[in-house]
């Protein structure tokens, strides 16, 4: 059995960061680096990367868990245009993280498909991070400790100072 809360909590706090960004004026990203819709349409593909994972896990195929394609620069403009923007990838995100809880969390997987290895690729900034299996269990569980709470950070670094002093209370 997995405890989705920090995975619940990861999301929320995501969105949370992502709605204080929508309000504030002109939050630019210094050069080189994604906007806020970039940033959530590269979640978004992530969450859905994920929930496909998860759902080859439990349907018994053998399984890959791969970011490469959310992190292609084609792919998440495209994101950002199905979705309708900012407020539509927020609802996506939201649709998917509880999908996403719904299908790692509880009864709805056993212990061995939590175990079950899929050969995992990831990368961040053209550097390989991971070339190995990993659980499912590690998956979702570094969706939760590293990958939302990074991007996260990453919405919050685009607000002026005062308005991230504030977010942050």
């Amino acid at each position: 059995m997995l405890d989705t809360v920090p995975l619940e909590d990861a999301y929320r706090a995501l969105l949370d960061a992502a709605a204080t960004v929508a309000k504030a004026d002109d939050p630019a990203p210094p050069d080189g680096e994604w906007n806020a819709d970039q940033i959530l349409a590269h979640v978004s593909l992530i969450s859905a990367t994920t929930i496909a994972t998860v759902a080859g896990i439990a349907a018994g195929a053998n399984t890959t868990y791969d970011n490469r394609i959310a992190l292609d620069a084609w792919t998440i403009e495209q994101a950002i245009a199905h979705a309708g923007g900012n407020v539509g990838l927020r609802d996506r995100i939201g649709g998917q993280a509880a999908a996403l809880c719904a299908l790692a969390g509880g009864a709805a997987l056993s212990d061995a498909e939590l175990s079950t290895p899929a050969l995992a690729r990831l990368l961040s900034n053209d550097t390989l991070l991971v070339d190995q299996p990993m659980s499912l269990r590690e998956i979702v569980t570094g969706l939760a400790e590293a990958e939302l709470p990074g991007h996260t950070k990453q919405l919050l670094a685009l607000l002026p100072d005062r308005a991230v002093a504030a977010a942050a209370r």
